[in-house]
């Protein structure tokens, strides 16, 4: 009866075999590093997972602690990211065409966490991108500012662009905290300010390089879907080099302590793992 059972896994082995191999060779063969050609283009996404240190952030219902000990709630967070680039193992750049490359994400919208382009079939290595909306497109006409950069558009209502300050809210942190000193116990941090007469002598405009090589490169092919996942870790724009005092700034939206706000977040993205 033994003998029969090896002769089974024996035959079983033999019919797996050639297809684990022929598996094994194709699966190479898709990831071989392909020639750079800027005219052959596939999918790549980058996830935007937000989160409040080791937790999950939840809007309204979630209670998180700042490095001062002072607890608060999130009711709204939104930020721009735009001008994405990347670079490939061996060292070329590839800059997302500057249309195409603006995105607002939305904690509360899954579908705004993804940002989704075209870029050459290659393997990345590192990703770079600004939080905020540069001062060129800020001040271009409104006919080149469409899509979330409308300020009549549906963004419009999440209230992302100073009217009266004619700007661009680069990150939008609404909230709660029974230390803030606000009447009514609410924390606003509306951080923007390109410099120029949007805000002179303050420019917020951020520009972060991620080295995607320990979570993973970026295996753009088209046959696939690659996804860089980041972590946004809110707690940054509270803590760090510099410690946000609700009780003592309470509603930041300019002047000089709003870029330390944004020194603050240019540390809040982190590379989780690539999926290829």
């Amino acid at each position: 009866m033994n003998t029969k059972l090896n002769n089974i896994k024996m035959k079983t082995l033999l019919y797996i075999l050639p297809a684990v191999l022929l598996f094994a060779a194709c699966s190479k063969n898709d990831d071989a590093k392909p020639d750079f050609n800027e005219s052959e283009k596939a999918a790549l996404s980058i996830q935007f997972d937000n989160i409040a240190g080791d937790k999950n952030l939840v809007l309204n219902t979630g209670t998180y602690t700042n490095a001062l000990g002072q607890q608060f709630t999130v009711s709204m967070l939104q930020y721009f990211i735009s001008n994405i680039k990347v670079k490939t193992t061996d060292g070329q750049d590839y800059t997302v065409p500057q249309d195409s490359s603006y995105f607002l994400i939305k904690e509360g919208d899954a579908a705004s966490q993804f940002a989704k382009m075209k870029v050459p079939v290659a393997d990345y290595q590192s990703l770079t991108f600004t939080i905020g909306v540069d001062s060129l497109r800020s001040t271009m006409d409104i006919s080149k500012r469409t899509g979330v950069l409308d300020p009549s558009g549906d963004h419009s209502t999440s209230g992302m662009y100073w009217t009266w300050n004619s700007g661009y809210i680069f990150l939008k942190l609404e909230g709660s905290s029974p230390a803030a000193s606000s009447a009514d116990k609410k924390v606003r941090y509306h951080i923007g300010g390109f410099g120029g007469y949007s805000a002179p002598g303050i420019n917020n405009i951020k520009t972060i390089t991620i080295d995607l090589k320990p979570g993973g490169i970026a295996k753009v092919r088209k046959d696939r879907n690659s996804n860089i996942h980041l972590f946004a870790d809110i707690m940054k724009v509270f803590n760090g080099a510099n410690n946000v005092s609700f009780a003592e700034n309470p509603s930041v939206m300019s002047g000089s302590f709003s870029s330390l706000v944004a020194s603050n977040y240019t540390s809040m993205f982190t590379h989780d793992h690539t999926e290829n």
